[in-house]
């Protein structure tokens, strides 16, 4: 139990660390696919977690995995970015820094994604394979957009110099 105990430590801090980043991000970003993708990223990782720390709380206590966990919200994220990118007329182009911190961002969620995928093949209950696993497959939505974001990113900027050239 101890294991699964520091493992919810490690990812409750990998959690904060990742908004942070992600609301420091929405800052700074001009483009409002950034600020979109950031801002929603961010709120999700606040949710996870807020429910990693309520897991830790009750594996603490009970020294089980608890029964009544609640799961992880899901997203939508692909489809909000899809409409604000077929809609928007940017006012501002991605910028090297954009393009950097999306690069940071898919390290991040591979790293989420890979750290959830093994905490749910080494689960011992259904439960708690649900839970990691749902995990998983969130960050790996995030990974995915923000792969997306790249491809529009680069793609704007290929488009600007073309438009200038």
């Amino acid at each position: 139990m101890e294991k699964k105990i520091k493992s919810i430590e490690i990812a409750l801090e990998n959690e904060l660390r990742e908004r942070e980043f992600y609301l420091k991000h929405r800052k700074r970003t001009q483009t409002l696919v950034g600020r979109m993708m950031f801002a929603k990223i961010a709120r999700e990782e606040d949710e996870h977690y807020h429910r990693l720390k309520k897991l830790h709380e009750e594996l603490s206590k009970q020294g089980k995995w608890p029964e009544n966990i609640s799961a992880v919200k899901g997203t939508n994220i692909k489809t909000v970015l899809r409409d604000v990118i077929n809609n928007a007329e940017e006012s501002a182009s991605p910028d090297t820094d954009d393009r950097e911190a999306v690069n940071i961002a898919i390290a991040f969620e591979t790293e989420a994604y890979n750290f959830y995928s093994k905490l749910r093949d080494s689960a011992d209950t259904e439960s708690e394979k649900d839970f990691f696993n749902r995990l998983a497959a969130i960050e790996n939505e995030h990974l995915t957009t923000l792969k997306e974001t790249r491809n529009y990113f680069d793609n704007t900027a290929k488009q600007q110099k073309s438009d200038r050239g």
